[in-house]
């Protein structure tokens, strides 16, 4: 097998090896993914400031997200159906996090369960929960969360309508994936990956089957996923979430100041500033764009963190850079898992940590928690100049 040097790497393996229909899946945005390309492109645009003569000893990229100490300020985010990516999905991913020194968030659309997970790691990890009709759903996840110990819960806010994604419904996505004659035939060419998901009995979604009222198997998910949304979602509604969950929260899926004041005045710990990686509103900004107008209005009375679009060490450098206290990759470390389960989400952590700290010191820096704005080179009008 080629060397493994870069993301690329692992997402052109990736696609040889995953079914056409979870490759698409993760490689998407809605209409006409504008947005999803825009994501990490948009970083492109940033250029980083070379430094030499100053001594690069002694690097750390050591930092603390949420109060927890971390190897690098990177988490993995929270991704549905990863365990159909690669059997046990969702616990090879935290596993390798958890060896890394990062956090892990597991989806609520996870295919292994929360209890799985916990069942499976030593330490804690994150929770990301959606914001559903269902108070009594709600509630019993809130507390299996707690009753495993997670250390965090991510509340998705951007989820109240789903966004088109032209290849998914093309797809007939699913989980388990719909035995048709084309999607039996493109499984058949994935032997690595059939082999897999024989040895596993995590095929189906593991925080919803056998949890949620009615929902007793796949074929009657779909069903209660049409009505669970909440399209009435209000920032009253989250304050009522935040008294379900006592722990650090953090919210996902802030793309504008005044939303990020509101996340504020509810108690969260952090946002994440995302456009859900360009899978909801097309024709949004990216994230990179968004993130200055946020850090302006709130301050430092929050921890802002970042994510969509983010694939490499440099990625995560400019965010820090811009006032980010944490980034988030999904994409990257999927790519990672589909080529190589565990091994290859470590390999997409070490990708990015070798980037960052190599990145870091050609820009004269030694701290990863020192960075700021003056190690770029921004574009006058980069986060936008819009008319009222």
């Amino acid at each position: 097998m080629p060397a493994i040097t870069e993301i690329e790497d692992l997402r052109r393996l990736y696609k040889r090896r995953v079914p056409k229909m979870f490759f698409d899946y993760t490689e998407s945005g809605s209409w006409s993914e504008q947005t999803f390309r825009e994501n990490s492109s948009d970083f492109d645009k940033i250029y980083l400031r070379q430094r030499v003569a100053i001594s690069m000893e002694g690097r750390s990229t050591a930092s603390r997200m949420i109060g927890h100490d971390v190897t690098m300020p990177v988490a993995l985010a929270p991704v549905g159906l990863t365990g159909m990516q690669h059997f046990d999905g969702e616990i090879k991913a935290a596993r390798a996090a958890e060896a890394f020194g990062v956090p892990f968030c597991l989806s609520t659309m996870s295919i292994c369960s929360i209890e799985d997970v916990a069942e499976h790691t030593e330490k804690p990890f994150w929770m990301q929960v959606y914001t559903l009709k269902d108070d009594d759903y709600m509630r019993r996840l809130f507390d299996r969360a707690k009753d495993a110990k997670c250390s965090a819960a991510v509340i998705t806010v951007d989820l109240q309508l789903l966004g088109q994604r032209h290849k998914d419904i093309k797809n007939g996505l699913s989980a388990p994936p719909k035995l048709t004659p084309k999607s039996v035939a493109n499984m058949m060419t994935k032997v690595q990956w059939g082999l897999g998901m024989l040895q596993t009995k995590r095929r189906f979604f593991g925080n919803i089957v056998g949890h949620a009222e009615g929902v007793t198997d796949p074929s009657s998910l779909s069903e209660w996923t049409a009505q669970a949304f909440d399209q009435s979602l209000d920032w009253d509604r989250i304050r009522q979430f935040r008294k379900m969950w006592d722990g650090s929260l953090i919210i996902k899926g802030i793309m504008d100041p005044r939303d990020a004041l509101e996340a504020l005045n509810v108690g969260a710990d952090a946002i994440i500033v995302s456009n859900h990686g360009g899978r909801q509103l097309d024709g949004a900004l990216s994230s990179i764009r968004a993130l200055e107008p946020i850090l302006d209005a709130v301050g430092d009375k929050i921890e802002v963190h970042i994510d969509s679009g983010i694939r490499s060490g440099q990625d995560v450098l400019k965010a820090l850079a811009l006032g980010a206290k944490g980034a988030h990759i999904g994409r990257a470390w999927v790519y990672g898992l589909g080529a190589r389960g565990q091994q290859g989400v470590t390999d997409a952590l070490n990708i990015i940590h070798k980037e960052l700290d190599v990145s870091m010191g050609l820009c004269g820096r030694t701290d990863v928690t020192t960075l700021d704005r003056s190690i770029l080179m921004v574009p006058k009008g980069f986060s936008g100049d819009w008319e009222d």
